[in-house]
C-alpha cells in the first residue's frame, strides 16, 4: 500500500519522534511505500529513515523552494512547482493518508483531504495519529462540527483517530483489505 504521511519537517522532542519512528518501522516491515514531502530534515527524516531501514520504499514529493532539503536516495522523487501541486501529487500517488504532528502546513493538508472526502472526491482512508494528545483540541472541534450540523457525513466516515502507530496501520490495512 502507498501511504501518504503529512507531518512536520521540524526537529521535535522524543515524545513525537519515537511514535513516528515506530509507525515508519511498521510501514517498512509491512512492505508499504511512504509517500511524503520529500524532505530529509526533522520528523520527515525520522520517518523516511525508519521506512527505508525497515525495507519499505520511499516516494517523495518536494517543492521547488525546498529542493535544497530533498532526500537523496529515495526510490522516487518528484519536485512540484508549488505547495498546491505538491498536495495534489501526494494524494494522487497514495492509497491512504496519515496525518502526524505538524504545524500550519500539516493542518492545511489534513483539512484539504477531509474536505475532498466530505464531498465524495476521494474514498481513501484517513487516519489522524494523535500522538501525545497533540490533536485533542482538533478532535473536539471536529466533534462539535459534527454535532452542530457542519458535516454532511458522519465524522467516522471522514477520519479515524488513532492514539498509537499500531492502531493507525491496522485501520489502514483493514480498510484496504491488506493482511
Amino acid at each position: 500500500m502507498r501511504i501518504c504521511v503529512f507531518l512536520s519537517a521540524a526537529d521535535l522532542d522524543e515524545r513525537y519522534t519515537r511514535p513516528a519512528r515506530e509507525f515508519a518501522e511498521l510501514l517498512g516491515k509491512g512492505g508499504h511505500t511512504l509517500v511524503w514531502g520529500g524532505s530529509d530534515v526533522g520528523l520527515m527524516k525520522v520517518v523516511a529513515d525508519g521506512v527505508q531501514e525497515s525495507g519499505g520504499r520511499l516516494c517523495g514529493v518536494s517543492v521547488e523552494f525546498l529542493s535544497a532539503r530533498v532526500r537523496h536516495g529515495a526510490d522516487e522523487m518528484v519536485v512540484a512547482r508549488d505547495l498546491a501541486e505538491r498536495k495534489r501529487l501526494m494524494l494522487e500517488k497514495a492509497d491512504a493518508v496519515v496525518v502526524m504532528v505538524g504545524g500550519t502546513g500539516t493542518l492545511d493538508e489534513a483539512t484539504e483531504i477531509l474536505e475532498l472526502k466530505k464531498h465524495g472526491h476521494t474514498d481513501k482512508p484517513v487516519v489522524l495519529l494523535n500522538t501525545a494528545g497533540f490533536y485533542d483540541g482538533l478532535k473536539q472541534q471536529f466533534h462539535r462540527m459534527e454535532s452542530e450540523g457542519f458535516l454532511p457525513r458522519p465524522l467516522a466516515e471522514l477520519v479515524f483517530f488513532a492514539d498509537e502507530p499500531v492502531g493507525a496501520l491496522a485501520y489502514l490495512e483493514e480498510s484496504q483489505g491488506v493482511r
